[in-house]
């Protein structure tokens, strides 16, 4: 299956997120693996992202390439996540990727999840 065929998405993955991305798969050593973003049940506000590297790709998936990095997201969670934008983000404060979406309607207090 090419990646032309399969249906896109409206997810952003900003110019510092895709480069941490790229420099987390040449530590690992693979250009065969996308980032796969996702949504499902869980948390205490009902749903949680999980975001995790994947070299398959499912019927129904929807790809975006961000200059060479892919982002792959599973037909159920498209709709919960058109418009979201995951970036990177490494001070003293916090570091680790981080998700805007203005799908959420409100999170939890930890911030794990959202509904």
């Amino acid at each position: 299956m090419s990646v032309e065929a399969l249906p896109t998405h409206e997810v952003i993955l900003t110019d510092v997120a895709a480069q941490k991305v790229r420099s987390l798969l040449e530590q690992e050593g693979r250009d065969d693996l996308r980032l796969r973003v996702s949504v499902s049940p869980g948390g205490c506000s009902g749903l949680i992202y999980s975001l995790y590297f994947d070299e398959r790709l499912l019927d129904g998936d929807a790809v975006r390439d961000f200059g060479g990095v892919e982002v792959v997201v599973d037909r159920m969670s498209v709709p919960y996540l058109n418009g979201a934008t995951i970036d990177f983000s490494d001070t003293i404060e916090k570091q680790g990727f981080t998700i805007d979406n203005p799908n959420a309607t409100g999170s939890c207090a930890c911030g794990e999840s959202f509904h």
